[in-house]
């Protein structure tokens, strides 16, 4: 499986043009962030590369292939969405709904074997949710709910995964684990990721390149450092913000400039 690409991607809801002119690609292996302020398109664009909205004009081609011409089926195996907003059976265990990223492996009868229910579980494992198993799904917090599904996400063994805000549920110490996690699994197996993310020191710590979005269109791309200046923030975020280089590794790191002063 070669590229995930973007191009000369125009959407729209309704008459009203929401992106346009869109063009990026990422390759296994690779981090891709997209970042941009609120309603600037970002879980907009995750939709249209999941296939949940059509494009207006453009394409989004996996390894070279038109996704709108694939089976929903063979779609799923190339690409895992770890949505923003999913709509879940409550009534569901954890472990009945990580199962559910078996789907599109299984054969025509439609039953899950014991190669399955492996994968299903080291995808618990690698998330934290093997406690979580036999628990319903309402009965859990939002960001356990959150874990639940970025497992039912690995558990499909997609080569390219696409994530709209997966760790703004999740307490510091398991959206550290998390964000590791998926870094490993880009180094280690190969997996592409395409990341809406909104924390900007996040974006930079994680990365490989960024896709910054505003009013509608690509305001820049490229290298953490390419993109991630005090002057684009500004234009972009409309945010007075220093940038200097982390102390530890030395990536652009971001920090507010107080529009006040705190009295002594």
């Amino acid at each position: 499986m070669s590229e995930l690409t973007v191009e000369k991607l125009v959407l729209a809801y309704g008459k009203r043009v929401v992106l346009q002119d869109i063009d990026f690609s990422v390759a296994p292996g690779e981090m891709l962030g997209l970042i941009g302020p609120n309603g600037s398109g970002k879980s907009t664009l995750i939709k249209a590369m999941s296939r949940v909205i059509c494009p207006r004009t453009g394409r989004i081609l996996l390894g070279g292939k038109d996704i709108a011409t694939m089976s929903r089926n063979e779609l799923a195996k190339c690409l895992a969405v770890v949505p923003q907003w999913p709509i879940l059976p409550l009534t569901f265990s954890a472990l009945e709904v990580v199962m559910m990223g078996r789907t599109p492996h299984l054969g025509r009868l439609r039953f899950e074997g014991e190669k399955d229910m492996v994968i299903v579980w080291e995808a618990m494992g690698m998330t934290g949710t093997q406690p979580l198993s036999k628990r319903p799904l309402g009965e859990l917090s939002g960001g356990e709910r959150q874990r639940v599904i970025i497992a039912r996400a690995l558990a499909q063994e997609a080569k390219f995964l696409l994530l709209d805000e997966p760790t703004s549920s999740l307490d510091i110490k398991y959206q550290i684990e998390t964000l590791d996690l998926f870094k490993k699994l880009c180094l280690k197996q190969g997996l592409g990721i395409v990341a809406a993310l909104h924390d900007l020191n996040i974006a930079a710590q994680y990365c490989d390149r960024l896709v910054m979005l505003n009013h509608g269109n690509i305001h820049s791309q490229g290298s953490l450092e390419e993109v991630i200046t005090a002057e684009a923030i500004k234009e972009v975020y409309g945010a007075e913000v220093h940038v200097y280089p982390h102390p530890v590794n030395q990536l652009p790191t971001t920090c507010i400039v107080p529009g006040f002063r705190r009295e002594s």
